[in-house]
């Protein structure tokens, strides 16, 4: 079946900036093989495969020492290829899943033992269709007692009337990509302004400073993005994760290369200690609470 976006990058170069022992890319995705694990029927677009041999080839080529991976949209609900990646990972590899109102209990407790950690709910209506809120909130509540938490996926222009529902559902919510500002209007911008207060006023919410090839508008080397990334680490050093986003699902106007876009870090954590904090202190707390000291 003929993909609609761009394949990722096939030669991605060794970054210039060497992570910090024990690193976590915490937002990437396995599609397929689609002989393997077929796309969801319902799906808003057609991925390239990109199976967990490549992305574990990339992660050790990047210098990373573990993964969160994150079930797309092209999958789903059926967390097969998830789960499978997880299984072949031996243990480097954590998982958020997407479940519907009617997975059962062992349904839910096989994933956590695949080490899925948290589920994931998208609002972005290009990608998927709407589901009411309060089918949401119910498996929050169910998924919060096996110590999982949240992902959010939204618009930025979104936010103001998803905020109530947001701060209703339990745990630690995460939002996927800094709540997709729009870049050109500066991060002095109000849309962004509410989305910092929003941060500043709930301790449970972190957020993933990833994405500068999805939000730019200028292009690489994503200067217009660096200083959304940079103002909420500083901002937040304690509840902030990156990650790739491989295999970079719907990009249509450029490719990234990922070791590029690990070159970029050093721009939004600027010091040793934000970037121990971002690519292996929090992750770790929030994936593998039970490994101590980080580490590979």
């Amino acid at each position: 079946m003929t993909p609609d976006y761009l394949p990722f990058h096939p030669d991605p170069k060794k970054p210039a900036f060497k992570v910090p022992a024990g690193a976590v890319d915490a937002h990437c995705h396995v599609f397929g093989p689609e002989a393997d694990f077929p796309f969801a029927p319902e799906r808003k677009y057609t991925p390239v495969d990109a199976p967990k041999e490549q992305l574990f080839a990339l992660r050790d080529h990047l210098g990373f020492s573990r993964n969160v991976i994150v079930q797309a949209t092209c999958h789903g609900s059926d967390n097969s290829a998830l789960v499978d990646a997880l299984d072949a990972s031996g243990g480097a590899a954590r998982g958020v899943a997407v479940v519907r109102p009617d997975t059962s209990d062992e349904e839910l407790a096989d994933l956590d033992r695949a080490g899925v950690r948290g589920v994931r709910f998208n609002f972005v209506k290009r990608l998927v269709d709407a589901t009411p809120k309060e089918t949401y909130r119910e498996i929050a509540e169910r998924v919060v007692r096996l110590g999982w938490h949240i992902v959010v996926y939204f618009e930025a222009p979104d936010l103001e009337d998803l905020k109530p529902f947001l701060l209703s559902l339990p745990g630690i919510i995460v939002v996927d990509h800094m709540g997709r500002p729009d870049v050109a209007a500066g991060p002095q911008s109000a849309e962004f302004r509410n989305f910092r207060n929003l941060m500043a006023d709930n301790e449970r919410i972190w957020v993933k400073v990833s994405c500068p090839e999805r939000l730019t508008v200028a292009g690489p080397p994503y200067d217009d993005v660096v200083p959304f990334a940079r103002t909420l680490v500083e901002a937040f050093p304690e509840r902030v994760l990156w990650g790739t986003d491989w295999p970079h699902p719907n990009m249509k106007s450029h490719m990234p290369d990922d070791g590029a876009l690990v070159d970029v870090i050093p721009r939004i954590a600027p010091t040793p200690e934000l970037q121990q904090a971002l690519l292996v202190d929090n992750p770790m707390r929030l994936y593998w609470p039970d490994v101590r000291g980080g580490g590979s």
